[in-house]
């Protein structure tokens, strides 16, 4: 193509990628033909531009190489709902990453974080997804939190060449692309850790489920199915209620093999003879476990209703959203000895925890949440990564978090698999005398 073909090419074409393709081409040509300062002109336009563009990484090498300097600054874009209905969870994730940085920048060159009040509109975060990248020349973008939003962030940092590691729990999310990863307690991590314990540990092989009708329970009553055939257990039964349900009778009785519809036999005390006033040993159940994945408001209904028709001696499996004080309070004895999961343990022993907990404490005036250890993680993770001497570009740093091995984070040690998916070793906690305690 002639540089009068490549020239009307760029103007009729504006606005689009091709558009750009061709200005960065003559900007190429500028640089082979002596005029550098033209070159330089034509790729920072390009690179300055919002507009998704394969070859932006390209357009920047050269205007570092014509400059002497590098183009990318020592930030990092975050996208969070910092206001609205979600504003109360984004800033619990911006105090996290707040104080990662306070620490970081006390002791290491420093890094700024610049936070965007996104929202959860997904045009919205894929738009200042294009501008963290291009004008403020980010290196790496956190966030989104919300599943609609962090969808179509991800998809324009994949376009973008950007690396983007998202909060969001949203399936699929880190399956986007090589640029986009994933730090967040995910359901699946959830029930490999229950059966890890179960199976392996305990030595369980025969499971029931019970969950609630709605989109979480039954994605994790699939996921733990799942997860427990191919650790080779049997799920033995498996029934479901409505969000609104009270009573559990007939769920319990289908649990157990028997007939719902068949009246309850009240169990007879010999009066008389040699077992006089002994109650009658329970029978037999056809599980050693079940796995009740709902919140722990409910289980206050649950598990009294699980004991009273004959559901007693077998483990209790949960998720986590029982770990909060109010799970052996409204339950009692019912949940005693239960073991579920989580991403953080304010109260564990370890001292990286405790040292994360006395310092937001300090800060805050308040204990962290899980959201504010996810958030400080994140911000760790990234932080650590901008310190080394190797990553200098995107691409080195999305290499550099692709390879990422047991990062030693207070939501446990952190790695990341080749789909971008973080691999953690989350907490196991166990009701204990009526206190929730750290099993590991």
């Amino acid at each position: 193509m002639s540089e009068s073909d490549l020239a009307e090419a760029a103007f009729m074409l504006t606005g689009t990628a091709a558009g750009l393709d061709a200005r960065l081409q003559q900007a190429q040509r500028a640089v082979a033909a002596g005029d550098a300062m033209r070159g330089r002109s034509l790729a920072e336009g390009v690179a300055a531009e919002t507009l998704p563009f394969p070859y932006r990484n390209d357009a920047l090498l050269l205007v570092e190489r014509l400059s002497g300097k590098a183009w990318l600054t020592r930030s990092v874009g975050v996208l969070l709902p910092l206001s609205g209905r979600y504003g109360t969870f984004g800033s619990l994730v911006r105090r996290g990453m707040e104080l990662a940085v306070e620490e970081h920048n006390a002791k290491y060159p420093p890094v700024e974080f610049i936070f965007r009040d996104a929202g959860t509109e997904p045009e919205e975060n894929a738009r200042q997804v294009s501008l963290l990248a291009n004008q403020d020349r980010v290196m790496v973008i956190a966030g989104p939190l919300t599943g609609a939003a962090a969808v179509a962030a991800a998809t324009r940092a994949q376009q973008e060449r950007v690396p983007l590691l998202a909060l969001s729990q949203r399936d699929g999310i880190p399956e986007t692309g090589e640029y986009i990863f994933r730090n967040s307690l995910t359901s699946q991590q959830q029930v490999r850790a229950l059966v890890r314990y179960a199976v392996d540990a305990q030595g369980l092989h025969t499971f029931a489920v019970l969950a609630p009708e709605n989109k979480l329970g039954l994605e994790m009553a699939e996921l733990f199915s799942a997860a427990v055939q191919q650790a080779g257990g049997e799920i033995v039964a498996r029934q479901s209620y409505a969000e609104s349900a009270t009573d559990f009778r007939r769920q319990i009785k289908l649990l157990k093999g028997e007939n719902p519809d068949l009246p309850d036999v009240e169990v007879e005390i010999p009066r008389s003879g040699p077992d006089k006033g002994i109650k009658p040993p329970p029978v037999p159940l056809p599980f050693q476990a079940v796995f009740l994945p709902d919140e722990a408001a409910r289980m206050a209904l649950v598990t009294p209703q699980l004991a009273f028709y004959g559901i007693e001696g077998a483990q209790l499996l949960g998720s986590n959203a029982w770990n909060t004080p109010e799970l052996a309070k409204s339950s009692g004895r019912f949940v005693e000895g239960a073991v579920f999961p989580d991403g953080f343990f304010r109260d564990s022993s370890y001292p990286l925890v405790r040292q994360f907990v006395n310092r937001y404490t300090k800060k805050y005036q308040e204990e962290p949440s899980i959201l504010a250890a996810q958030g400080y993680d994140a911000a760790g993770i990234l932080l650590s990564l901008l310190d080394r001497p190797d990553v200098r570009s995107r691409e080195g740093l999305r290499i550099a978090l692709s390879q990422l091995r047991n990062y030693p984070g207070v939501t446990g040690a952190t790695s990341f698999a080749a789909s971008g998916e973080a691999e953690k070793d989350l907490y196991l906690l166990q009701v204990k005398n009526g206190n929730i305690v750290q099993l590991d």
